[in-house]
């Protein structure tokens, strides 16, 4: 795959992600704050969500796959997601560690924290995307 195609792929990951960043935070307020759900179940149903638009987006404008096994497919999207949850948690948390005056209750460079787990996660889910969700067949 050549450079340009790959970084327009990339970007385009980068835009439906940015939708799922909506869908699942939209939905966490309107689940935990409006209707009164359970924060963690209202974060579970966003990240669902959120995960199923993303492979419905990824899987038409990204990587326009034609893969006929749509449910194998949205497994292993879905597999990837998973793991890059907790990758994000997991660096998250390291950084926390590493910097722990960052991560204090009400300290807004936890959010940098935060981007920076962010991004580690996206180049994960990219590339584990590309070459096990969408993988090219030969």
């Amino acid at each position: 795959m050549e450079t340009r195609s790959l970084i327009a792929r990339f970007v385009k990951f980068g835009v439906v992600g940015a939708s799922g960043f909506v869908i699942h935070g939209g939905l966490l307020y309107l689940l935990r704050d409006v209707v009164g759900i359970d924060q963690y179940v209202a974060n579970i149903v966003g990240f669902v969500a959120a995960a199923s638009s993303n492979y419905f987006l990824n899987r038409w404008w990204t990587f326009r796959s034609h893969e006929e096994q749509m449910v194998q497919e949205y497994l292993r999207f879905f597999i990837v997601s998973v793991v890059g949850l907790g990758i994000n948690s997991g660096t998250l948390w390291i950084l926390g560690r590493i910097i722990p005056s960052w991560n204090s209750e009400g300290d807004w460079h936890f959010y940098i924290l935060w981007l920076v787990a962010v991004g580690v996660t996206t180049l994960w889910n990219f590339f584990g995307n590309l070459l096990f969700t969408f993988r090219e067949k030969n």
